[in-house]
């Protein structure tokens, strides 16, 4: 019975790294189509930051944090939640979803770069190869007539890179941050100033707030899903596998979040798949594989 649990366990969890992280650039598209991007973003955030903070009071994991974690779990907020979520939500009110998310599963190659530029690690021939095709793939995907056009539509695949970069120094920055150690915690602080940082942002900027009860049923619906699937199931599935399955593994959700994000985007927005953003699909996360082959190679040796 066990090894059936376990089984299912791990299915379910694959599922939600796939599916439901690979539709949240689809509900985040419905919900900024009503809703201000940084009002979006940190409520998402804030709830699903209070919510971690109570499961784990009602699970009796302490929340207790030094001041040094307390700081670096805001540097961590703003890097991945405040600036790189954020602005992602903001830009989806120009680009289309898929897009979107094809262009985000070239992280591992902004990545790759930020330790070259910052850490003066030597890249691989194969991470060579990888960011060539990386570059080529995104170039297939912007330089096109049907992305030029649609107004802003630059702008928000240059701030998306943007956006890239900052994720990926966060990365760098948690590999050495003194943070708490349950990752649930860990996710429950960055989540919550992550939001707080964001829902500062939306007064800042005079976004126009509105009540639960005037917001559409899609969008509700897009807001519940985003909270509690896409910020607390879906991450502590893809740490419940991070444990049971080999990190390779847990890594094809980059190949399958752009797929699902694609397909999600066609099927409920209409959004237009071409034969180039097919290409451009395929060349770029052929060199997302050349990247992240490399990085086992490495592992392995």
């Amino acid at each position: 019975m066990s090894i059936s649990r376990n089984t299912l366990l791990v299915v379910s969890a694959f599922f939600a790294i796939y599916v439901i992280w690979g539709s949240t650039y689809l509900l985040n598209k419905i919900a900024v189509s009503e809703l201000p991007p940084f009002m979006l973003a940190g409520i998402r955030f804030t709830v699903a930051g209070v919510l971690i903070g109570l499961i784990c009071t009602f699970s009796g994991i302490s929340l207790r944090i030094t001041a040094k974690q307390l700081k670096n779990t805001v540097i961590a907020g703003f890097l991945f939640l405040a600036f790189g979520n954020g602005v992602v939500v903001w830009a989806l009110k120009y680009v289309d979803s898929g897009f979107a998310a094809l262009e985000i599963s070239a992280q591992p190659l902004v990545v790759l770069l930020l330790m070259w530029v910052l850490e003066g690690k030597k890249i691989k021939a194969m991470s060579i190869v990888g960011i060539v095709l990386g570059f080529v793939g995104i170039y297939l995907l912007i330089a096109q007539k049907q992305v030029v056009s649609q107004e802003n539509s630059l702008l928000g695949m240059a701030m998306i890179f943007v956006c890239m970069v900052s994720w990926g120094y966060g990365s760098l920055f948690v590999g050495k941050a003194d943070l708490p150690k349950n990752y649930f915690v860990n996710t429950g602080y960055q989540m919550f100033m992550g939001g707080i940082l964001l829902i500062l942002a939306s007064l800042v900027l005079n976004e126009p707030w509105s009540s639960p009860e005037e917001w559409s049923g899609p969008v509700l619906t897009s807001m519940l899903l985003l909270v509690v699937f896409g910020s607390i199931i879906a991450f502590t599935s893809f740490n419940y596998l991070l444990r049971k399955v080999s990190p390779e593994k847990v890594a094809t959700s980059t190949y399958v979040n752009p797929i699902i994000a694609l397909f999600l985007g066609w099927y409920f927005l209409d959004e237009n798949i071409t034969r180039q953003s097919m290409v451009a699909a395929v060349v770029l996360l052929t060199g997302v594989y050349f990247i992240n082959a490399s990085k086992k190679r490495n592992v392995h040796k």
